[in-house]
């Protein structure tokens, strides 16, 4: 993963309440419309909408198992890593956006109950992960989002990149598959844009870790994306 330079704590730390002040009022903005788990343990795509998602196939392909499986994790790992630099830091993106990765590694679970496929994270602490290149990730990730307001924001938009990469790197076969997927990516573009916009505030660049400058350009340049059923 690549080295980013660093402030120093004690610099980045007085921009804190400035960025705090400015986050509140785009916290909207920062963050992105979740797929949501309703109670009844039916996936839908947007808040309250009731969108439900197309019919389980008789036989999920090996390799939408292993997607799933690998998907379940890197939510998880999203929202892990969101968690202790909102703690760390105290700003309103991170708790926003753990927020929506929450559902997002709930929509992922929801759908390895419908295909009885053993969920890898219920065994596991906060932080820890059954793939062995996600606890690498973590471990990495959270020790540079540590570092520095900056470097933890630059995490932010490095975890995003390394999400939407990973999903475009594996095309699901089945229907629903396919949605959740789709609408975790969307997701992710928004969040990307989220934590672009707050180092943005901070004067500071971002380059491109997972995806290409190009793929990072289109997505920026876009706007907050909605679910089909938010239009």
């Amino acid at each position: 993963m690549t080295t980013l330079t660093t402030r120093g704590r004690g610099a980045a730390a007085l921009l804190v309440g400035a960025l705090v002040l400015g986050a509140c009022s785009a916290a909207a903005d920062d963050a992105a419309v979740p797929v949501e788990v309703d109670t009844d343990g039916v996936t839908t795509l947007g808040p309250g909408t009731g969108a439900s998602l197309p019919d389980p196939v008789a036989q999920l392909s090996a390799t939408d198992e292993v997607a799933l499986l690998f998907m379940r994790e890197e939510e998880r790992l999203a929202l892990d890593v969101y968690t202790v630099l909102g703690e760390e830091w105290g700003l309103p993106v991170f708790s926003n956006i753990a927020e929506a990765e929450a559902t997002h590694t709930d929509a992922v679970r929801v759908l390895l109950e419908r295909y009885g496929l053993d969920d890898p994270v219920p065994s596991r602490e906060a932080g820890e992960y059954a793939d062995p290149t996600l606890q690498a990730a973590y471990d990495e990730l959270v020790a540079l989002g540590m570092t520095s307001l900056e470097d933890a924001l630059r995490v932010g938009a490095i975890v995003e990149e390394l999400d939407i990469a990973d999903l475009r790197a594996r095309p699901a076969d089945a229907p629903d598959v396919a949605q959740v997927f789709a609408s975790l990516e969307r997701g992710s573009r928004n969040h990307l844009r989220a934590f672009v916009r707050q180092l943005d505030r901070l004067d500071a660049d971002y380059a491109p870790t997972h995806l290409t400058q190009a793929e990072v350009d289109e997505i920026l340049a876009g706007n907050i994306e909605r679910g089909p059923s938010d239009a």
